[in-house]
């Protein structure tokens, strides 16, 4: 089955062709690090079988979070790690967009853009529950990820999705205050409070001038979703947090002509097939990539390593609130997170052990000991 990274390898050297300098260096850099990847051009990783010691030679991943064949395992380890974080209390999703007319504004300060979107709403959830009308303290903990993307990888939609427990800490910090159910904050003042905050961040990085006029009178949204227990949200966004907006599996056909690949139209449960030529598609893929170092998941409050309110002393409060009943019921279980699987051996299926890593011309970067004993078998 054709990949990304085989349509990728297939059509932006014509991209590059027809755009040239007009490409920002980092998207060249992130292009030519997936279309690399895994093809012994940036070295090669080397395996041995644990059970008939055949050798496999594999090309080594670029590593790079743009690249869908490199996140399945950072992906694993993200939703394992959040899932512990998982408090015994409703959770919230609370997602901050901006006007469709705002969106080429966005394409053209992404770092600046992408920032006032996350200032402008975790502001407003941490002013919002501050207030005693809802929650009455500001020792809150939650978390961010940016989306660029809708359903069709060639949509252009900045949000940011805020996973927020449904409650927070007392000022003293003595006790777990809980907001009342199914209702965080309204979103009519979280919504006038976002736009001030936006503007307000936009006029900080120097841009308020080349905002389109009439903007604060478009079609904003703030949605505020209650989500249980938040698996289920942890586990939609998990694909989505390490990797740009198109998977493998949705890619039908590659050729000169261009690419064919799949999409569930907003309102539908059928897939729909989709045709862009060469240039449409990396282009398409292009412009979901990230300025070089941003951080587009954020963690604030208790959820930030850097707290001085312990994330133990929270979830212990949290269950004194919820009952020793509680506890007791739940105390046996654990959410059941698929991990990947091993690689095996293509010769008798058994386990296959990591021995040696070489660079790009083929120099070791990593040996395992077990290569003292001589060298791996030939692939």
């Amino acid at each position: 089955m054709p990949t990304v990274a085989d349509a990728l390898r297939q059509h932006v050297p014509g991209y590059l062709q027809t755009f040239g300098e007009r490409i920002p260096l980092g998207h060249r850099k992130v292009l030519s690090y997936i279309t690399r990847c895994r093809t012994g051009e940036l070295g090669n990783v080397i395996y041995q079988c644990k059970s008939c010691g055949q050798g496999h030679w594999a090309g080594r991943s670029c590593g790079n979070r743009h690249c869908p064949n490199c996140q399945k395992e950072t992906t694993y380890r993200w939703l394992a790690k959040q899932t512990e974080k998982l408090l015994p209390v409703q959770h919230f999703v609370v997602t901050f967009t901006v006007p469709q007319e705002l969106r080429p504004f966005l394409r053209a300060n992404q770092r600046d853009g992408y920032n006032a979107i996350f200032d402008a709403g975790s502001q407003t959830i941490r002013t919002l529950l501050k207030n005693p009308h809802n929650l009455g303290s500001d020792k809150l903990g939650f978390f961010g990820a940016l989306h660029t993307w809708g359903r069709d990888l060639r949509s252009y939609h900045p949000h940011v999705h805020f996973v927020v427990p449904g409650g927070g800490v007392s000022p003293d910090g003595q006790q777990w205050l809980q907001v009342p159910q199914d209702q965080l904050f309204h979103p009519l003042p979280a919504l006038g409070l976002y736009k001030k905050l936006f503007v307000k961040a936009i006029k900080k990085a120097g841009l308020y001038s080349k905002l389109p006029y009439g903007m604060l009178k478009k079609n904003w949204v703030v949605n505020i979703r209650p989500v249980g227990d938040g698996q289920a949200v942890l586990k939609y966004l998990a694909p989505y947090v390490h990797r740009v907006a198109i998977s493998d599996n949705r890619i039908e056909q590659v050729n000169s002509e261009g690419v064919t690949y799949r999409v569930k139209p907003t309102g539908k449960n059928q897939w729909a097939t989709r045709h862009a030529t060469g240039n449409e598609f990396v282009a398409a893929f292009a412009q979901h990539i990230l300025p070089s170092g941003f951080q587009k998941i954020r963690y604030y409050g208790w959820m930030s390593p850097n707290c001085k309110l312990q994330m133990a002393n929270v979830r212990w409060l949290a269950w004194l609130f919820r009952g020793w009943s509680y506890w007791l019921g739940s105390a046996m279980f654990q959410a059941k997170i698929e991990k990947p699987k091993p690689l095996l051996c293509e010769h008798c299926g058994g386990e296959m052990e990591l021995l040696a890593i070489t660079n790009e011309s083929g120099r070791p970067i990593w040996c395992s000991k077990r290569l003292a004993r001589g060298p791996p078998c030939a692939a």
